[in-house]
């Protein structure tokens, strides 16, 4: 059965309705105001051509329904002194949420040119969707927003990170009925499941159905009523319908229907408080049908354009050229009656003032939508207790990220609540398993006792495992941008399903960090990038793609860092400066299976501080003998390219006793861009000073090589520089054997160096024949006894 508030419910009384009718009348003028004009705000005089923007930019089709919702949670803040955040999922329904944040007064607060009056309100409509003002969506410049509204797909997945750990906070999620037909959505709505009622605020989930997308009908809106229950029930959710085109009638439902579902969140929240146990109840959620374009046009040019998607963005246009527009447009602004709304000097009357909240109880104005403001520094352990003993050089054989996981552990040992894991199913695959010694998987679903076995599955547990990238990673940015900290992990090959996600985050963070001085900084994005293409040889090459950090690269130097520890105690040191730091996207590039150390921990320390190196135990170029230089560099980045490029190097030293080789380890890869386009790039004269000028460099590079060249492209004499890398070749490989097929192996190295060092001559000819019998015989073993051979898998530095 629908649920649904009968008709004759009066939950306002003439007064409460009148007046929430005003301001809405209020909000809705502005939106209007925001989209078309850029003078006159007040229509003090008869509306002309040249008060309107020439380009008319904005979407009007869900504003009035999101500001219609905004003036009833004010409503519910101010009865139920309720801490309340917004998000809106309708991402280019700015003005729907812009018009309230005005009126309620944040926005004069943190623009004070964008004051309450008269001038104040020109310059806010005028801002909107011109040059050098502000997006038709809602940017990071929004106060009170913390999701960017270009970025379909996220808002309810963000919601539940802000809920997480903050009891007393209820996240109003307006989700738009485009936005909940894409796949990230749709998979958000089960992280009901990991909500615990004791810990955690609430998420009341309002699904906006206005029928239409930007020129089609949306497929949630053309459902029926019990399909769409069934839907809700169906993800665990208990839905209220509030439906109609009456302003009278859903006020008064829309009331009615908040009152009731705050009452039972309190109520879900008082009895598991009370009892100590942890259920998953069926939340409350509204479903919202409204028409498009509400309170708009009916029709324009003889088209059917209120309830239509004609109300999608500008339902008027023409302005200039169109006199019967231009009037259409005046008479829709007056039909709002500003007159009524605003004084003689374009301030909001008193007694409609007072209908919103005020102070930090104001959505707009709610600290948890500037999470820098609440966060607090982690409680670190020292990294250096974690250390792998490594007592020389490459010698000793440590899975990498298995410290790590202890140094997380603890981590989450002295940070209860204000930090939390995040990742598919692969928190024990990645080898971070230690997490569970302090804190098991969140888990409100069902449990069986042989889940006690292994499962690790907790009511009150931190870390969040879920086979959705999307749903995982929304929820940590939420967690992140309310506030606290956070760290995401997943198998580097499908760390493309959050693409677009890292995009939207490394924008949000680079506006905020660059232009918008009132957001205080926060926790930055870490995240691990493991079971990378070298050692996914057993699942074959659809697992085989380390093309995340290319996407990373294109993105504001402000805000992005990539970091490729080659060995466990460099992944410990910066792991450890990523969680300690602010505004930043970190990615760490590790593997999990066994891999050589090369570092103690202070010289691992020293290396990751400078982020690029010479290692001068495994170079001989420093002999004291003139002329003191190199004539060939061996540089690498990633942990089976460095121990490739090592080998190889040891098979030089051999070969050609008298052959000089400088190795170079990459370790933070920003610093192969120049000092002017990345603060961590290297000088021109620093790079030239590790690279030399003008000698041959073989780099051999965890992924595609063309990235190198990217990043190094105005360096000297960019020629000389030879790059290996993944070039999509490989399946179900020995670990050699997809080296080899990439020509990132020792065998292929050694080729490479004697190709491009002249002075070996004639005389590298037979090493040259002896590299390749070897990648021919290694390649052979290979498809006879399913492995490499023991002098391979094994191999140590030999000096």
């Amino acid at each position: 059965m629908v649920v649904a508030i009968p008709p004759e419910t009066k939950a306002l009384s003439n007064e409460e309705l009148q007046k929430m009718h005003a301001f809405w009348r209020a909000c809705n003028y502005l939106a209007v105001g925001m989209i078309y004009l850029k003078d006159n705000p007040l229509l003090k005089e008869p509306l002309k051509p040249e008060h309107v923007k020439k380009r008319l930019l904005g979407h009007w089709g869900s504003s009035p329904g999101l500001s219609f919702i905004y003036v009833h949670l004010n409503r519910i803040i101010k009865k139920y002194d309720q801490s309340m955040v917004y998000v809106a999922g309708p991402g280019h329904g700015a003005p729907g949420i812009l018009g309230p944040v005005y009126l309620e007064g944040t926005y004069s607060e943190v623009y004070p040119d964008k004051s309450e009056d008269t001038e104040g309100l020109k310059k806010f409509f005028k801002q909107f969707s011109f040059p050098g003002g502000i997006g038709s969506h809602c940017t990071p410049e929004t106060p009170g927003s913390i999701h960017e509204g270009g970025e379909l797909g996220y808002s309810l997945s963000h919601s539940f990170g802000i809920a997480f750990d903050n009891p007393e906070t209820i996240v109003a999620c307006v989700i738009g009925d485009g936005e909940a037909e894409t796949g990230p959505l749709a998979t958000a709505w089960h992280a009901n499941k990991f909500l615990n009622p004791i810990r955690d605020g609430a998420v009341l989930p309002i699904l906006h159905l206005n029928g239409y997308k930007i020129a089609n009908p949306t497929i949630l809106a053309r459902i029926s009523h019990e399909e769409l229950e069934s839907l809700f029930k169906g993800y665990g959710y208990k839905p209220y319908f509030v439906e109609g085109a009456d302003p009278e009638y859903m006020h008064q439902a829309m009331a009615a229907t908040l009152d009731t579902v705050i009452t039972e969140i309190r109520e879900i929240q008082q009895e598991a408080r009370s009892t100590g146990v942890a259920k998953r109840p069926m939340w409350p959620m509204i479903v919202l049908r409204s028409p498009k374009g509400w309170t708009g046009p009916a029709a324009v040019d003889g088209h059917k354009t209120e309830n239509f998607w004609r109300s999608h963005q500008v339902p008027l246009a023409g302005m200039h050229n169109n006199p019967e527009h231009l009037q259409m447009l005046e008479s829709w602004l007056r039909s709002y009656k500003p007159e009524e709304l605003f004084d003689e000097n374009g301030t909001l009357v008193p007694e409609l003032k007072d209908l919103a909240p005020t102070g930090n109880r104001r959505m707009g104005a709610n600290p948890i939508t500037n999470g820098g403001l609440l966060r607090r520094e982690l409680r670190m352990p020292d990294f250096r207790n974690y250390a792998v003993d490594v007592p020389q050089p490459g010698k000793v054989e440590s899975e990498n990220t298995r410290p790590l996981g202890a140094l997380l552990r603890d981590v989450m040992k002295y940070n209860m609540t204000n930090f939390r894991m995040f990742g598919p199913d692969e928190t024990a695959s990645n080898r971070l398993q230690a997490v569970y010694e302090v804190s098991k998987k969140t888990w409100m679903a069902e449990m069986f006792p042989e889940d006690l076995d292994g499962s690790e599955l907790s009511t009150d547990g931190r870390v969040m495992e879920m086979l959705s990238e999307h749903t995982l990673l929304g929820c940590m940015e939420g967690y992140l941008l309310s506030g606290r900290h956070g760290f995401f992990h997943t198998y580097e090959a499908f760390a493309h399903v959050i693409d677009s996600m890292f995009n939207q985050h490394a924008k949000w963070l680079d506006i905020s960090k660059r232009e918008i001085p009132w957001r205080a900084p926060v926790s930055s994005w870490n995240v691990l990038l493991s079971s990378t293409v070298w050692r996914q040889d057993h699942n074959g090459f659809s697992h085989q793609d380390p093309g995340f950090v290319d996407l990373v690269t294109n993105k504001s130097a402000e805000v992005v860092r990539i970091y490729f520890p080659p060995d466990a105690n460099c992944l410990l040191s910066v792991a450890s400066h990523c969680l300690r730091s602010t505004d930043y996207t970190n990615i760490i590039v590790s593997d999990k299976q066994k891999h050589l150390q090369y570092l103690n921990m202070e010289e691992a320390i020293k290396h990751c501080t400078k982020g690029i190196g010479i290692w001068d135990w495994a170079s001989n170029d420093d002999c004291g003998v003139e002329p003191d230089e190199p004539d060939v560099i061996m540089a690498s980045c990633g942990d089976i390219p460095t121990k490739e490029a090592l080998a190889a190097t040891a098979i030089l030293r051999e070969e050609f006793p008298e052959l000089k080789v400088r190795f170079i380890n990459v370790v933070d890869l920003m610093t192969l861009q120049p000092e002017t386009e990345h603060p961590h790039g290297l000088s021109n004269r620093e790079f030239d000073t590790l690279f030399t000028p003008d000698k041959p460099v073989m780099f051999n590079f965890h992924g595609y090589p063309w990235l190198i060249h990217k990043l190094c492209y105005r360096r000297s004499n960019q020629e000389r520089i030879h790059v290996r890398g993944y070039k999509e070749k490989g399946n179900i490989n020995t670990p050699l054997e997809l080296a080899i097929n990439n020509q990132i192996d020792r065998f292929n190295l050694v080729i490479d160096v004697i190709d491009r060092v002249p002075s070996l001559g004639s005389r590298g000819a037979h090493v040259r024949e002896r590299m390749k019998n070897a990648i021919i015989d290694s390649c052979s073993y290979a498809y006879e006894h399913g492995n490499d051979r023991d002098e391979i898998t094994h191999w140590q530095w030999p000096y």
